[in-house]
């Protein structure tokens, strides 16, 4: 077994100290650019369950961060009005209510003046999201609500029959009926605006075109922006954006075609003119781009951004003048800031990449001054925390501001590798090694496959924490095999369709140049990974028999299975033709798999769904003629998603990972968790 005896010892050494420590998300900058607002999630005393709350950061750098907020029911979605007074959304019961039920999630206020926090508006199904006009503090904001409602009062009226009448089922009439975790309906998200005490239905008849579906309000307050999915035919779906009038609650189309799809909608300040990231279509052969276009308000041309730019964006947000976009991207292992200034023509606009470091930045908010751009910043050695970047300065190193979450000490050291593959790609990936790692104690190695499959181990993450293992004295290969983003188009292209190809031999010719280094032990290799990373697990099992142990989580096994009921089956099956599935899938190769594997999946991923894990379990064990020589371990959690979220359940996660490598790298006998036993 590793030991971590000589080493200091860190929260990443005992899982009861790692799941306790808080974590930080989200940020919200006031319309004046003097206060920061992000959450703080933090363990709730019976640890069952993480609780937020809001707290202040002086953006100057000088003052403490200080708490807002300490509901029990705890808070998010911080949102400031132009008055500077400060919108959040919180389950919290409203003082004036006499309901002995547990409200859902309402919007509240809290002055800018000070004082006690005071509900702001409510609905049966809860608030989702609110945006409020930056000039006219207009408020919208999206909920669930169920499709045969008028009113407010209607739609309590219809989900207290349902309640007392113990009903749960749901009528469908098109697709999706699930997203990730969650089950679509009956209710349907609609936009509503504040009026007075009372709410306007903008979108009473909505379908299904708002699920997950992101707004924006004009700063004059009279028109919202909305992504709005509509029914393409052959159960597939075209996300377009469409404006909604304010007083009128008319709604036409700004974005819709049969090759994009569109989503993320930002109007500019000056309100003239809409920023919207878009997606090509993919088809069997060829993956999706993703690039930022701009249209006017009013409709008309479509013109993308820096279309010279190789590169995926995915947050973006306007400058104060109106006159650039401030955008992230996955580059090379990293998630920079970018400007890109708008010119007269697309040609015209120029990039300019803001930070130089090997951090991932997100929830980038521009200063009202255009000098600064706030963010959360992290690494694979750094949670996140939140920093300014100087804008007039490209490249110079960001000022961390004072968070309410200290640093913390890491069990190892990060380093980068890379490989050049047998068709001369260049591979590259994260190492971390563990403290005491070198020629005369190398650390045996973890293999760890990322999602996606269009990702990029570029940030920190609490759920697939590498330090958890390097605290154990392992090391852990975070590799970008084909498919990854930050390398360009034809990287992922690389991959597109060949799952078991170049993504599979980029992995191992990764893995082959890291054993070869003094610091590891390329006798004593595992690797894992989920969703993506599992499918990968699965195919790498069904390959070779190098690895000692294979950890699977939420796992495509059987491709022809998966395809048709995910609960995006559109998107997956474009790419996964039969052809594709039959080439690529896990499955095909069970009679080959030696190495011993921990399946782990959870009853309500949907996803990935269940029947991957059952198939995969069965057609393991089912070739096993003695059932008490079995090597393999199936975890299941039986009211867990695609993530398995729930501390309790982190915690034994990794509890039963280390056990499963103990065993089969360090010779261990099997110790199963004290709360399976």
């Amino acid at each position: 077994m590793p030991s971590a005896a000589d080493t200091p010892q860190t929260p990443f050494h005992d899982l009861d100290a790692y799941v306790a420590l808080p974590r930080l998300a989200g940020l919200a900058l006031s319309p004046d650019g003097t206060r920061l607002v992000t959450g703080v999630a933090e363990l709730e005393a019976d640890g069952a369950r993480y609780r937020t709350a809001l707290w202040e950061i002086d953006p100057s750098g000088t003052a403490p961060a200080r708490r807002l907020t300490r509901g029990a029911a705890g808070e998010s979605g911080p949102v400031f009005t132009p008055d500077g007074d400060l919108l959040f959304r919180s389950a919290r019961p409203d003082p004036d209510s006499t309901s002995d039920t547990d409200p859902p999630a309402g919007l509240w206020c809290l002055p800018a003046d000070g004082g006690e926090a005071h509900p702001a508006g409510g609905r049966p199904g809860g608030i989702d999201d609110a945006v409020v006009a930056r000039d006219s503090g207009t408020l919208v904001v999206s909920s669930p609500t169920l499709p045969g409602a008028v009113t407010g009062e209607d739609d309590e009226t219809r989900r207290s029959a349902r309640s007392d009448a113990r009903v749960t089922a749901i009528l469908h009439t098109g697709y999706p009926v699930r997203y990730w975790d969650r089950d679509l309906g009956p209710a349907q998200n609609r936009l509503l605006v504040r009026d007075g005490d009372d709410w306007t239905d903008l979108t009473p008849e909505p379908g299904r075109a708002l699920d997950q579906a992101r707004f924006d309000v004009t700063p004059d307050g009279t028109q919202v922006v909305t992504g709005w999915s509509f029914a393409a035919g052959y159960g597939r779906t075209r996300p377009g954006v469409v404006v909604v009038d304010v007083a009128t609650g008319q709604r036409r189309e700004l974005l819709r075609d049969d090759e994009h799809e569109y989503s993320g909608p930002r109007i500019a300040p000056s309100g003239g003119a809409v920023v919207v990231v878009r997606e090509r279509v993919s088809t069997p052969s060829a993956a999706p781009r993703v690039d930022l276009v701009l249209v006017p308000l009013a409709g008309g041309a479509v013109r993308p951004v820096a279309p010279h730019w190789d590169r995926m964006p995915s947050a973006v947000r306007w400058t104060a003048d109106s006159a650039a976009l401030v955008v992230t991207a996955d580059e090379d292992g990293r998630g920079p800031l970018f400007r890109i200034d708008l010119g007269g023509t697309p040609g015209a606009d120029r990039v300019t990449r803001l930070t130089d470091d090997h951090g991932c930045y997100t929830d980038p908010v521009p200063s009202p001054d255009g000098h600064w751009v706030y963010a959360l910043r992290s690494a694979y050695d750094a949670a996140p925390a939140p920093v300014r970047v100087d804008a007039a300065r490209p490249g110079t190193l960001p000022v961390h501001l004072r968070g309410p979450i200290p640093p913390v000490e890491l069990p190892g050291t990060l380093t980068e590798t890379e490989t050049t593959t047998a068709d001369g790609t260049r591979v590259r990936a994260w190492l971390v090694l563990p403290h005491g790692a070198g020629p005369d104690a190398p650390a045996p190695l973890l293999l760890w496959i990322h999602g996606g499959p269009i990702s990029s181990w570029n940030a920190w993450t609490w759920r697939w924490n590498p330090w958890l293992m390097a605290a154990r004295g392992y090391a852990v290969l975070l590799p970008d095999p084909a498919l990854s983003t930050g390398y360009g188009y034809e990287f992922v292209q690389r991959g597109w369709g060949r799952w078991g190809g170049p993504p599979y031999t980029d992995l191992m010719a990764v893995t082959d140049a890291v054993v070869a280094r003094p610091d590891v032990d390329g006798t004593r290799t595992a690797a894992m990974g989920g969703s993506f990373g599992g499918y990968m697990a699965n195919w790498v099992a069904g390959h070779t028999d190098r690895f000692a142990a294979i950890v699977t989580h939420a796992s495509l096994w059987a491709l022809d299975q998966f395809g048709p009921t995910t609960d995006h089956a559109g998107y997956w099956l474009t790419e996964m033709t039969p052809e594709m599935a039959l080439a690529n899938s896990p499955h095909r190769h069970a009679d080959a798999v030696t190495t011993p594997m921990l399946v782990i999946h959870g009853d309500r991923d949907h996803r990935v769904p269940i029947g991957e894990g059952l198939r995969l379990w069965w057609d393991l064990v089912s070739r096993r003629p003695d059932p008490e020589a079995n090597p393999h371990r199936f975890l299941y959690f039986p009211d867990e998603n695609h993530w398995v979220l729930a501390p309790n359940h982190a915690k034994l996660w990794y509890e039963t990972v280390f056990a499963f490598l103990a065993v089969h790298l360090h010779g261990a006998e099997w110790e199963t968790p004290d709360l399976l036993r």
